[in-house]
């Protein structure tokens, strides 16, 4: 069920990701910091240490980490508004910000932080689908970068990271699974998955929707696969970027 006979709009095989590159240390201030792209798609993962943890932590000797989602008022083709002039913040940045922290901690030793508190924030600069994905995959080498921070001052004996961490989007267009959806792709998809998946090929999470006709098993074991490799792709070009620092 590959289909890599009939290409995509832009030319790419059902099984083939966007470019995508990591830009580290894209802002001075920030103790981590990484612009991601995921071909037309930009996200910029900020990641804050702060010595503290929330109060429901505190007195445990456990770290925190957390994140925050947002995207800027033209990341896409027409203007929003920002959620902080709204007053509130919206349900689909409320879950999705939940999710890029659930990635981050699934794969954090938060014993080996101690009191400490990792936020990150990631910003969508430009939306073409994938944004939680690229947020997630973002993230993860910005927090690396900053616990190598800590490690090097010497705040932490070893690195609290366990595992590495990515996510990707699968879908099905036109009866074809695809992975790595642009906007287009995902507007008219019949499914769209996302995928979060450790570099050891653990899941932390699959979301699943089929939007008119219910997908078979076939259907979602080739979804499966697709984000399989599509992540196993992303943990080599996270080590790339991180220059072997893992």
């Amino acid at each position: 069920m590959t289909h890599t006979d009939k290409p995509r709009f832009d030319g790419r095989k059902p099984e083939q990701l966007r470019s995508v590159s990591f830009q580290r240390r894209f802002t001075r201030y920030a103790e981590g910091s990484v612009l991601v792209s995921f071909g037309e798609t930009r996200v910029l993962c900020n990641a804050s240490v702060e010595q503290r943890v929330p109060p429901f932590m505190r007195g445990q000797g456990r770290g925190w980490v957390t994140a925050e989602y947002s995207m800027l008022p033209r990341a896409t083709h027409t203007r929003s508004m920002r959620e902080a002039s709204k007053g509130k913040v919206s349900g689909r940045t409320q879950e999705i910000q939940r999710l890029i922290g659930r990635s981050l901690r699934a794969i954090t030793d938060l014993g080996a932080l101690g009191e400490i508190t990792v936020q990150i924030d990631c910003d969508v600069l430009q939306a073409d689908g994938g944004t939680r994905t690229a947020s997630i995959t973002g993230a993860y080498v910005a927090l690396h970068d900053a616990l190598t921070g800590l490690i090097n001052q010497g705040q932490l004996k070893k690195m609290p990271l366990l595992d590495s961490v990515s996510a990707i989007s699968v879908g099905i267009v036109k009866g074809i699974p695809i992975l790595d959806l642009n906007y287009e792709e995902d507007s008219s998809a019949d499914v769209d998955m996302n995928f979060v998946i450790t570099g050891s090929g653990k899941f932390v999470e699959v979301q699943g929707t089929a939007e008119e006709t219910p997908f078979s098993a076939a259907a979602l074991d080739a979804m499966r696969d697709l984000a399989l490799a599509g992540c196993d792709e992303l943990k080599q070009l996270q080590q790339a970027a991180l220059g072997g620092e893992e």
